[in-house]
């Protein structure tokens, strides 16, 4: 169970690979003694199963079914007396614990204000009460009458798992991939075909040179563990993933790792910089100090570097992470302080994307089909590191909570920022080239969405509304489209977009008897109703 889990070899195997001239450090040594407890009989003749397995097992019924800790040590007591004699039971459940415990599957508990204020951990881990807030640390629970923490962080070290990478020798291979096995045609299939990679490997050759260092891109977002049903609660993971692996390994879930689990009745928002603070310190430990890992490939000791090339996530957690504010007037990251905002009746509205074409592209000049101008204008220059410090130099000190004030200054330097992200923290943070991503699947999903709730014309979801036939009006363009006015009643021309019935209805028909590979797109059929 075990050697699946973690994707190595037998011990058996693993023995006769093992290097007689350089012994594997001692964190090596605890998970390769580990692996002896999966090959080991529960008891002579006992094929079923092995001492690790077992008490895993019995753990597990421990956590569904709620026994108390004095409940397990009388289980262990009872089996060790029914079980042949040499049975390797432990004898209570802190023994079982500390078996398990090289595993690296525990977690640490940090304390944390209900405010979002602080981690009870570093400078303030004996603090009763919040020194910003003054909100205590404790609450009464009431049921069991004893005192418990506002909130709670669990932090998952991330550290043994990327060691445990390069203790299987199979994976400590793939490790290798995108340096030994990568092949530099033109096409991107892997994050080492990018830009951003190669710019880092020529700002930092002393990390790059050892292609074991390693890689990582980070991603968060929250949901609702109880659906919709409930929405007092929210859980925002933060996973890390490691891209030295080649593409059909590295997005694969038992290469998932998460590094933080936040709880609490609503989203951090952008205090989440709060609750990053474990793992930040432990990313700066990794890039500046490293840490001895053993490589079983290689059969050697050597020491691991990691760094941390980008973020990934939707819209919102993208404001959150990177401290510029993706509401108002300077919506988009990229474009900053050059955004091109038009207020319309109902809502901005984000347009001059023909700026983004070659300058002796058709559509610039194409007035007609877009705002009735033409677009002379080159492309906004994205910030790079330094300029996005110079400007959040304009914040001054910024306090997090949720109890707190925080006004952006009138100063109009400091544009949409609303915090110095945390991310900066990290010494080459500045000098990346791309230092935060949107996911695709939230674009492809609202995109989607849009274009054929509008070509479908759907009641409630189609953008093609009364009002966006006024904002024509007000914005000079496309005639056509303009709303008659018939007395009382307003009359919205059909646009040329729009289906009619009889296309509405073979489009329906198209789609329900649509069948796609598997593992290409999920069932759509099941979502068309031909007669509604």
């Amino acid at each position: 169970m075990v050697c699946d889990a973690y994707n190595v070899p037998s011990m058996n195997d693993m023995n006769n690979e093992l290097n007689e001239n350089e012994e594997p450090n001692v964190h090596a040594k605890r998970f390769y003694d580990l692996l002896k407890d999966a090959e080991t009989e529960l008891y002579p003749g006992c094929e079923k199963m092995s001492k690790l397995s077992f008490i895993v097992k019995l753990l597990q019924l421990k956590c569904l079914n709620h026994w108390s800790n004095k409940s397990m040590d009388a289980l262990l007591a009872l089996l060790k007396d029914v079980l042949p004699e040499g049975a390797l039971v432990p004898n209570s459940f802190y023994e079982a614990k500390k078996i398990i415990r090289d595993l690296g599957l525990d977690y640490h508990k940090i304390d944390a204000c209900g405010n979002d204020c602080i981690l009870y951990w570093g400078e303030h881990a004996n603090e009763e009460s919040c020194p910003k807030c003054k909100m205590p640390r404790w609450k009464l629970n009431r049921q069991k009458g004893k005192k418990i923490s506002q909130k709670v962080l669990r932090h998952f070290s991330i550290t043994p798992r990327l060691q445990r990478l390069y203790m299987a020798r199979d994976t400590a291979k793939e490790m290798r991939w995108h340096k030994e096995k990568h092949t530099n045609d033109g096409v991107l299939r892997h994050p080492a075909d990018s830009l951003v990679w190669q710019h880092f490997d020529q700002q930092y050759p002393s990390f790059s040179i050892d292609p074991r260092s390693v890689r990582l891109g980070l991603a968060s977002d929250g949901f609702q563990p109880f659906g919709n049903m409930s929405a007092n609660h929210s859980i925002w993971p933060v996973v890390l993933v490691p891209y030295n692996l080649p593409p059909w390994l590295c997005m694969k879930s038992p290469y998932f790792m998460m590094t933080l689990l936040i709880l609490g009745p609503k989203c951090p928002g952008n205090e989440i910089d709060v609750y990053l603070q474990p793992m930040i310190e432990e990313l700066k430990q990794l890039w500046e100090v490293g840490v001895q890992t053993y490589d079983a490939f290689s059969e050697s000791n050597f020491i691991m570097y990691a760094a941390v090339l980008w973020t990934i996530n939707d819209f919102h957690a993208y404001g959150n992470l990177s401290g510029w504010s993706t509401k108002g007037k300077f919506t988009c990251p990229c474009c900053h302080k050059d955004t091109h905002c038009i207020s319309l009746r109902s809502k901005l509205s984000y347009m001059g994307h023909r700026r983004f074409r070659p300058q002796n592209h058709p559509w610039r000049k194409d007035a007609k089909s877009f705002d009735g101008k033409e677009e002379l204008r080159a492309p906004p220059i994205p910030l790079t590191g330094d300029e996005a410090l110079m400007q959040l130099e304009q914040l001054g000190n910024i306090s997090f909570g949720k109890g707190q004030k925080r006004k952006r200054p009138t100063d109009s330097k400091a544009y949409n920022w609303r915090k110095r992200s945390i991310f900066f923290q990290l010494p080459y943070w500045k000098n990346l080239l791309i230092r935060h991503n949107l996911d695709v699947m939230h674009i492809e999903r609202n995109v989607s969405d849009n274009l054929v709730s509008t070509v479908m014309d759907l009641l409630g979801k189609t953008k093609d509304t009364l009002k966006s036939r006024y904002d024509l009006v007000d914005l000079g363009i496309r005639s056509n489209l303009h709303p008659i006015k018939n007395g009382n009643d307003v009359y919205k021309p059909p646009a040329p977009y729009t289906l009619s019935s009889e296309k509405k209805q073979f489009l329906c028909k198209f789609l329900a008897n649509l069948k796609v590979p598997d593992a290409f797109a999920s069932n759509i059929s099941r979502c068309v109703n031909i007669h509604e």
